[in-house]
């Protein structure tokens, strides 16, 4: 039988979603399991069943304070920080200090830190990379960038989109997957990329972050077509735009995706083997496409 459009058991309109109770601002399709006001993912805490409040958990423990066995938790089961952005804005702060030893040192910095399919590559000069054993330029190529536009791209994504998944996953789940999501990025860039082609930037860590912004909001029942919108413009700018490593975008984005999935549709029961099982197989999916690519140019 077809319900009413406006009737509680109807489908939800993400444009009359609820605020959380806590967070006006911040929309929401998941409610406290015991006093049913809207929670946000900042405000969520793991229970037996569903999440609590804050405020209920704490009137549930007798004491004002959450017992150890109800600390707490994010919606991925992780613990909830009094700074939600602190590894945002460390990872922020690396990427615009690597930046300004860039603009002090100039190209020399850059050759020892970029990532190249093989070398010398034009118009870097590396002498050394990957091939030869330097597989920190899969770490270190993520945190450099040489022009403006490029870094402010990269640090206003890592802002808008860094932070509420921090505050979502937690700290060391979400390190984890920026980490990832980049490193993703450049090991497709060194297996697809021709050979004179250069690499440089956060955009494959960025576009991880993009992934899983959509499986999270999927998985908060919230409205999916910002997010869609923003990743087909993304989409759009990495296969038109000259000087794009569309490779890593895609590789990132892949990554973000399936770590994403992996970390908030754990079950419960089984959540921390499903998460981090879920990362170490993405690590491994990238080890081996390096040490692949790098037997055929050795």
């Amino acid at each position: 039988m077809d319900q009413a459009p406006g009737s509680p058991q109807g489908p939800r309109d993400a444009q009359h979603l609820p605020g959380c109770y806590r967070h006006p601002d911040r929309e929401t399709g998941i409610s406290c399991t015991r006093c049913e006001r809207p929670i946000c993912p900042e405000c969520m805490i793991s229970a037996s069943v569903g999440f609590q409040c804050p405020e209920c958990v704490r009137e549930g423990s007798g004491t004002g304070h959450a017992p150890a066995a109800n600390q707490p938790r994010t919606i991925a089961g992780g613990s909830i920080a009094a700074d939600p952005r602190l590894i945002t804005k460390i990872l922020l702060g690396l990427n615009v200090a690597v930046f300004i030893a860039v603009l002090a040192v100039g190209d020399r910095l850059v050759n020892e830190l970029v990532l190249v399919g093989e070398w010398p590559p034009y118009p870097f000069v590396a002498e050394d990379g990957v091939a030869e054993g330097q597989w920190y330029r899969l770490v270190t190529s993520m945190f450099t960038h040489q022009e403006p536009w490029h870094i402010a791209f990269n640090m206003l994504g890592l802002w808008w989109l860094g932070g509420p998944l921090e505050a979502a996953l937690g700290r060391a789940r979400y390190l984890a997957l920026y980490m990832l999501s980049g490193l993703a990025g450049g090991a497709l860039t060194y297996v697809v990329a021709g050979a004179s082609q250069a690499s440089l930037g956060a955009s494959g860590a960025i576009f991880g972050l993009l992934g899983a912004t959509a499986v999270l909001m999927r998985r908060l029942n919230y409205d999916m077509r910002p997010v869609i919108a923003l990743l087909a413009l993304n989409l759009l700018f990495t296969f038109t735009w000259s000087g794009i490593a569309w490779e890593a975008h895609v590789g990132g984005l892949v990554a973000g995706v399936a770590i994403a999935y992996g970390m908030v549709h754990a079950p419960r029961e089984r959540r921390a083997l499903v998460q981090w099982g879920t990362c170490a197989a993405v690590l491994l999916v990238v080890l081996v496409a390096v040490v692949f690519r790098t037997a055929q140019l050795v």
